[in-house]
């Protein structure tokens, strides 16, 4: 007897043969054993996956001599006739070479007659969809209103080819791809019947190169076992399929996560010089990490249905230390340079470049992590400095002269932007100076701090900016025309009071006060200078605040900006 392949060998015979279309079989045998069988059904769905199979096993169940049936003898002359595709009842017709009207016109007349040895007369028509028009309108009358003897069972690949008059008429039922767990358990099936050796890795392999298909599945492991001994090792079917080895997946991804840049280029050299497509390794690349995304997310059982359960297995212990926002970045940035390696003259190179690219992202910690990382950061930040820094955004750059503000503008908090500049006063007569006289303004104040208190308000009330850059300052002393101002302020105030223009302004401002011509001296305290050394304290904690890791890691993870910073008091509280 002449050599059967494995596709047509191991055929299914009963609908509970057939591999992952339950939904259709169930259906189609409850539909024989309650006599509600259409006249006109329809199997759509890909390549492979049992369309001709199923209306093989319908029309033994109906014209089995023991039917109607849903589980045909398989021993009687008409299942043995349908089997060996030798029925002359059962007409199998090739849509394709049999596609013009006057094909159609002959099944018609065909039709006509009743069967010879059946209950029914049937007509499966594989890839319907090749009719021509014509063919398809001769077809109409008679799919309408058949004999009662005349079935018709149609299979295409592309239903939405067929008119839809023809749809209309027909019972549809649409076949999935077959999960690979399912094509895999088939095959060890075979090769346990054929007393074949095989590991697992190697019919995933096989299956997943089916994409679905039983019968593709099925001429593969026939090809590989044809060309093989009785053991047939992972290397071989790799070696033949032309395929990418699944471990070279997981160890690309070991080498990422582990920072191995020498690793990852080796792959990329192995798979050069093994002839394999890149671009294939690099889409099966994405696959491999979209998968590994999901099943971090919890989100395996529901879409990964093309991967078996082994591969899943280890793919959770990959990531199993590894952070979701790091994954995501990963596949982000595998889609973004999809097409420049597609379009690259130099695949291996440009592949290169995106390893290079994907080791510079940094790996993202989780949530929890995260906040209680920030939470220990600010503790160890908040030091004995009872400071507020000064709010300032990480990402602007500092203005040497801050601008003046409006007349009627609080200056808030911080540093106070710089007055502007008075008018310079009209030069007194030469002459020496005179000492205070009765008349003079401050003669109606006790103490220095009352006249002190009247110059500040008369300086807030024309200009508010400079009175708050003076802070806690005093009168330390008058004397004629000369005034002694002590100055306890930030750093930052007292460079911006101790400008010329500024200290001319003021002078300008006590003039008008005291009704006469008045030198101003500031006189900088130690606690200004003090303040100033706080200031650059904190100044320096605020950069390493910027450069600290954990602020990098925040940043990336929620995609956010640096807009203000703050040290705390000792202790870690804002209050």
């Amino acid at each position: 007897m002449a050599y059967l392949v494995f596709a047509r060998k191991y055929r299914p015979q009963q609908f509970d043969d057939v591999i992952g279309q339950a939904h259709i079989t169930r259906s189609l045998a409850n539909a024989v054993t309650t006599g509600r069988l259409a006249h006109a059904i329809l199997f759509s769905g890909p390549r492979g996956t049992g369309k001709t199979t199923v209306a093989r096993i319908l029309a033994k169940c109906v014209n089995c001599h023991n039917g109607p049936t849903d589980k045909p003898c398989n021993q009687c002359p008409s299942c043995r006739e349908i089997t060996t595709s030798s029925a002359a009842d059962v007409f199998e017709i090739d849509g394709a070479s049999n596609n013009k009207v006057e094909n159609v016109r002959e099944l018609r007349e065909t039709a006509k007659y009743k069967p010879s040895s059946s209950p029914y007369k049937i007509f499966i028509i594989d890839e319907v969809h090749m009719l021509s028009d014509a063919a398809f309108n001769a077809l109409l009358k008679t799919l309408e209103e058949p004999p009662a003897h005349v079935l018709f069972f149609f299979a295409t690949t592309e239903p939405n080819k067929i008119p839809v008059t023809i749809l209309s008429r027909c019972q549809r039922y649409d076949f999935r791809r077959v999960a690979i767990d399912d094509i895999t358990g088939h095959m060890a099936e075979i090769c346990r019947q054929e007393q074949m050796q095989i590991s697992q890795n190697a019919l995933a392999v096989i299956a997943r190169e089916a994409d679905g298909s039983i019968r593709d599945g099925l001429s593969l492991l026939d090809q590989i076992v044809t060309c093989s001994s009785e053991k047939v090792s992972d290397e071989q079917v790799v070696e033949m399929l032309g395929v990418i080895d699944r471990q070279v997946l997981f160890d690309a991804a070991d080498a990422l996560f582990s920072g191995n840049a020498a690793a990852l280029v080796g792959i990329c050299d192995a798979l050069y010089r093994q002839g394999r497509h890149l671009l294939r390794f690099y889409s099966e690349l994405i696959v491999h990490f979209r998968n590994l995304l999901l099943i971090k997310m919890g989100g395996a059982e529901k879409s990964l249905t093309d991967v078996p359960e082994h591969e899943k297995k280890q793919m959770a212990k990959q990531v199993e230390h590894v952070s979701e926002p790091y994954l995501s970045q990963i596949v982000n940035t595998l889609f973004s340079d999809e097409w420049r390696i597609r379009q690259s003259v130099s695949p291996r190179h440009a592949l290169e470049m995106t390893f290079f690219k994907l080791l510079q992202i940094r790996p993202a910690m989780s949530m929890d992590t995260l906040i209680e990382k920030l939470d220990q950061l600010r503790q160890e930040m908040g030091g004995p400095l009872p400071v507020n820094a000064v709010p300032e955004a990480a990402s602007e750059p500092r203005n040497p002269e801050p601008a003046a503000l409006p007349e009627n503008q609080d200056p808030g908090p911080g540093p106070v932007p710089e007055p502007e500049t008075a008018p310079e006063p009209e030069p007194e007569p030469d002459g020496p100076e005179t000492a205070s006289t009765p008349e003079d303004p401050a003669d109606g104040y006790e103490t220095n701090e009352a006249l002190w208190a009247a110059l500040k308000n008369h300086i807030a009330a024309q200009k508010p900016s400079l009175a708050a850059c003076m802070g806690e300052s005093q009168l330390r002393e008058i004397n004629g025309r000369h005034l002694v101002i002590d100055i306890k302020s930030s750093g930052s105030n007292i460079e911006l009071l101790d400008r010329k223009k500024n200290i001319t302004r003021m002078e300008q401002l006590c003039s008008e006060f005291l009704e006469k011509n008045v030198r101003v001296e500031l006189n900088i305290s130690r606690e200004a200078n003090h303040s100033e050394k706080r200031k650059q304290e904190a100044k320096t904690l605020r950069e390493e605040a910027l450069n600290h890791p954990l602020v990098d890691a925040a940043v990336k993870t929620f995609n956010g900006k640096i807009v203000d910073i703050k040290i705390l008091p000792a202790g870690g509280s804002t209050q």
